[in-house]
């Protein structure tokens, strides 16, 4: 098979992967009112994912180290097929959709860096970077995607056809990978001894890594409180100021902003090579924390100043999105790629549990009828952003 024709099926059976992963988001102001959650307990279903996504990821991820990556992305296909099946069939209330969302989580772990790797070690050079966008673009066409295939879905055949449909998609992209994955152990050079399954020591020290990795922790905190809240705040704000008849509705608003922010990325990523990655990061992660102000408080305003500012907020989220992946992929050893990468999703993903948890408690903490609570709930993000930029060019100085 060709690189070309490899990276195409790794990148489409990411995406199959990836379909299903925020069905509930996008449906989350339903099984709201249907279970009668509080703003926390939403936020629990949402980070619980991010969650297991941690605890699983740095096993998972090592493991590529040693074994063939193909066995752990077989795994995680699996888990993620079953958790979206489990949904549709079996969750009734709270607590058996928060163990269904750490399936989800476990599996997503065994999906999203293993497949990731599985290109890394085939290619080399710009070729590997591009192919890192690529991967990060298809995941995220799939993110984007899943909030409109979702509330159609929903609308014909109500929320279980939308998970049904993500757990299809997922046992496709399992047997995607069975079909082109390698089948050989990673190759060690002779005399090269296997590092330690969890020591991240080596990784820990390696500050380039740690630099990108940081960001990222960061990056996936603001995308994460976004992802998961953005359509119930669009819903929220069309409720409450009404909306003109052109604009679209709160599933197709996110859609769209996830869409562009895939071009962003993209686009983000070349410009990174061209004119330095520490750059395009300080213009990405200054602009989040301004939007994340101004998103917040455009609940105050109107519904499509809201969409607008969505809109703009993911956009800025996403320009670093593949300069960030492909900055660890980039600085990590060779023979420890597996493990750097698995810390660069336990840290991100971290942030990712963080961020919509934080969000639900501002939500409760404000209280429902006060429209403040969204700009206290956003609002905790420019913090957090700037400080994860200082974090950055401290570390990036040090290359």
């Amino acid at each position: 098979m060709t690189a070309s024709r490899f990276v195409a099926a790794i990148v489409a059976a990411q995406v199959l992967a990836q379909i299903g992963t925020f069905t509930l988001p996008a449906l989350l102001p339903g099984y709201i009112a249907r279970w009668s959650l509080s703003g926390a307990e939403a936020g629990w279903l949402i980070g619980a994912f991010f969650a297991a996504y941690v605890a699983a990821v740095p096993v998972l991820v090592a493991l590529t180290d040693r074994i063939p990556a193909r066995r752990i992305y077989m795994l995680g296909t699996g888990l993620t097929a079953l958790s979206h099946l489990g949904f549709a069939l079996f969750a009734d209330g709270f607590w058996s959709a928060l163990v269904l969302r750490l399936v989800a989580g476990a599996g997503w772990a065994g999906c999203y860096m293993p497949g990731l790797k599985v290109l890394a070690d085939r290619l080399e050079g710009a070729e590997q970077s591009r192919a890192v966008g690529m991967h990060a673009a298809g995941v995220g066409v799939a993110g984007a995607s899943s909030f409109a295939v979702a509330g159609a879905l929903d609308s014909l055949a109500g929320p279980g056809a939308a998970f049904l449909f993500g757990g299809a998609a997922a046992l496709v992209a399992l047997v995607i990978g069975a079909a082109t994955m390698p089948h050989d152990a990673p190759h060690r050079e002779a005399g090269r001894s296997s590092p330690a399954l969890l020591d991240f020591r080596p990784v820990l020290r390696n500050r380039a890594a740690m630099a990108w990795i940081a960001g990222y922790t960061v990056h996936t905190w603001e995308l994460a409180a976004l992802r998961a809240w953005g359509v119930t705040f669009l819903a929220a704000g069309i409720a409450g100021h009404g909306a003109p008849t052109w604009l679209p509705g709160p599933s197709a608003i996110f859609t769209a902003a996830g869409l562009l922010g895939i071009s962003v990325s993209l686009t983000g990523n070349e410009v990174a090579q061209r004119f330095g990655r520490l750059r395009v990061v300080t213009v990405a992660m200054g602009a989040g924390a301004v939007f994340a102000l101004l998103t917040g408080s455009s609940a105050l305003v109107s519904a499509p100043m809201a969409a607008l500012c969505v809109l703009t907020w993911n956009a800025a989220i996403y320009l670093d999105s593949s300069a960030l992946t492909a900055g660890t992929v980039q600085a990590a050893d060779k023979d420890r790629r597996g493990a750097t990468m698995g810390l660069h999703s336990m840290c991100g993903y971290a942030g990712g549990f963080l961020g919509p948890v934080i969000v639900g408690f501002a939500l409760d903490l404000a209280g429902p009828d006060d429209w403040t609570q969204w700009a206290l709930a956003f609002g905790h993000l420019a913090p957090v952003t700037l400080v994860g930029l200082w974090v950055v060019r401290r570390l990036g100085r040090t290359r």
